[in-house]
């Protein structure tokens, strides 16, 4: 299963990410969107699973949850927008992670893209950074890799001007 994955979009989606994901089988968006006409343009190409973020107004709410747990090959996977980084995760995505413990785990809010590995939990921790043109970001990010089994590997990332 090849995944894109991003986070951050505030409303704007660059055809160079959805050509970053053109092979992949599903796209995941953790948070932030802005406007639903992005997971819309996605939706057309892509497997479309997203959480909503603390900017998303009622439309994007009532259309995606907060957090989502689901099983993706052999691996369970949790994605949320704010959740933090491993040792300093928001209290709220701690307990999910505590009582699903996952074997990924992905989120957004921080616009600095991340991939850690959490020994205490083992559980990949994976933030795409932010794909959108508006906040504090100096490039934009996202990420793509592969789930065989219940290998998580052949990650990437790409960088573009702000």
């Amino acid at each position: 299963m090849k995944v894109g994955l991003l986070s951050d979009t505030h409303g704007w989606l660059d055809p160079k990410i959805v050509e970053f994901f053109k092979a992949c089988d599903e796209v995941w968006h953790c948070g932030d969107i802005g406007d639903v006409a992005v997971t819309d343009a996605l939706a057309k190409r892509f497997k479309l699973r997203a959480v909503y973020g603390n900017i998303d107004g009622e439309l994007s709410r009532r259309m995606f949850p907060g957090t989502e747990v689901f099983q993706c090959e052999g691996v369970k996977v949790v994605m949320t927008h704010i959740g933090g980084y491993p040792g300093h995760y928001d209290k709220k995505a701690a307990d999910v992670l505590r009582r699903e413990r996952p074997k990924l785990f992905v989120c957004g809010h921080s616009h600095i893209a991340k991939v850690k590995y959490d020994e205490l939990l083992d559980c990949l921790h994976i933030n795409p950074g932010a794909a959108g043109k508006f906040g504090f970001h100096t490039v934009r990010t996202a990420v793509r890799f592969e789930i065989n089994g219940e290998r998580i590997e052949n990650l990437e990332l790409i960088e573009l001007e702000k």
